[in-house]
């Protein structure tokens, strides 16, 4: 179920109503968790065997790591599953695919069939949130969760299953200790928070998808121009699309009196590498940062080399997380050198006294550059599409002016609201106008094709 659906709002209106009436009863956690398998079964009824089982592995797992002596053992139990689970669902066709090539350059006469698999939706996240459960459970960060129901409510909550934010247990299980609270400013809160992501998704990803995926789709027809905004339109797009959800799964989460963490935090105003990687996916970058990069020895190992073989490695594998094609460990590689290459020189005077401008348009163009890779259809294409840029081949850009005077709008918000002329976006009368626009744009622009989020199928 798409949240910008009738049939989420039906099916949300059944669960809130349910959840309401059971809150003052020991029975609310078992309605928000078959709600929450409902939502998941909605996608496809046998994925809830899969999520059920990652649940009760990582839950026994837990309390093994309470009592046993061979804690080790149970916490690579738990980390060998989860990652067996996303290695077999999301990875094996990739395997497969290479091992097939590998054979036919070194000519050796053994066929790999492409297996049939069907990806389930949303396993990236929930296998992350359930194993960085047994990881704090086994570092003593987090105490043992005894209530299986409760366990399988956080690591199958349904505003946030399917596309993060990824969720920390020493975050969300604590609020599911208690009654949570729902109130009239949580409402408003909450309504408010989905409105703004139902008009990132609906009225400018859709809208920005459609000239990205016109050039994306057969960019050797393009000149450097088309491309370049091409590409523009893609990295909004992608913001827009992921913040967007992100806003409607806290809002939905608000509403219900639990709160989720902030996702997006303006990324494109980023004046660094580093900070764009704080502001961009906070959930999963963050994720990445404590269960990989420190446990590597984090940027306290001792020569610079040996810290940046941590970066390197942390985004080479963030990258093959988002998806099983050499394109995203490529981008993955891409940041990981622009991140190696600007890490001392972020923390120079020099670089600190560069305008802040100046700045964030470089380390948005760096950005556009890696999604090349990650937005184009195979390498080839990324390789065309790079070529082309820097070759300054002419043509016909075709450039949806509204568009990008839309874009502009946006980011100049963005800018505004980072520097010292916040103030003035406070004022109730740009408050009001700026919601006038967008209720206005959201009926021009917004799609009536529900297209999924792009997030989905990672």
């Amino acid at each position: 179920m798409l949240f910008h659906t009738w049939e989420f709002v039906i099916f949300f209106f059944v669960s809130m109503l349910g959840y309401v009436l059971l809150l003052k009863t020991r029975w609310w956690m078992h309605w928000l968790l078959a709600a929450s398998y409902v939502f998941y079964a909605g996608w496809n009824p046998m994925f809830l065997l899969l999520i059920i089982y990652s649940t009760a592995v990582d839950y026994i797992v837990g309390l093994r790591l309470e009592k046993s002596p061979r804690r080790k053992m149970w916490l690579a139990f738990s980390l060998i599953n989860n990652l067996f689970l996303l290695g077999f669902y999301k990875y094996a066709g990739f395997f497969c695919d290479n091992l097939r090539t590998l054979f036919l350059w070194t000519h050796i006469p053994l066929d790999v069939p492409h297996p049939d698999i069907t990806l389930p939706v949303g396993i990236s996240f929930f296998t992350f949130q359930s194993m960085s459960y047994s990881i704090d459970v086994y570092y003593g960060n987090l105490k043992v969760e005894k209530s299986f129901i409760r366990f399988a409510a956080f690591v199958a909550l349904f505003p946030q299953l399917v596309a993060g934010p990824i969720e920390r247990a020493k975050a969300l299980l604590p609020q599911l200790h208690q009654e949570p609270k729902i109130t009239a400013r949580g409402f408003a809160d909450g309504i408010s928070l989905f409105l703004v992501g139902l008009f990132k998704k609906a009225a400018m990803a859709d809208f920005l998808s459609i000239y990205a995926d016109k050039i994306y789709d057969d960019p050797s027809s393009y000149g450097s121009l088309a491309l370049i905004f091409g590409t523009y339109a893609f990295a909004w797009q992608i913001y827009f699309d992921f913040g967007g959800y992100t806003d409607m799964a806290r809002g939905i989460a608000r509403i219900m009196g639990i709160d989720l963490m902030l996702n997006f935090n303006n990324p494109y105003t980023a004046v660094g590498l580093g900070d764009f990687w704080r502001r961009w996916h906070i959930s999963l970058s963050s994720w990445f940062r404590d269960y990989v990069y420190i446990p590597l020895g984090g940027n306290r190992t001792g020569p610079s080399y040996k810290v940046y073989w941590n970066v390197a490695l942390t985004m080479v594998i963030s990258g093959f997380w988002h998806g099983a094609a050499w394109t995203f460990i490529i981008w993955g590689a891409i940041n990981a050198l622009g991140r190696i290459a600007t890490m001392d020189i972020e923390k120079n005077n020099f670089y600190k006294r560069i305008p802040k401008i100046v700045k964030q348009l470089l380390v948005f163009h760096f950005i556009c550059l890696t999604w090349v890779f990650f937005r184009a259809n195979s390498l080839d294409d990324a390789l065309t599409i790079l070529q082309r840029i820097g070759g300054f081949i002419g043509g016909n850009a075709e450039i949806p002016l509204i568009l990008f005077a839309l874009i502009a709008l946006v980011w100049v918000y963005q800018l505004a609201f980072n520097s010292r002329f916040k103030t003035l976006l406070e004022s109730q009368a740009l408050r009001v106008g700026a919601l006038a626009v967008a209720l206005t744009l959201f009926l021009i622009l917004a799609s009536s094709g529900n297209q999924q989020f792009i997030y989905f199928q990672f």
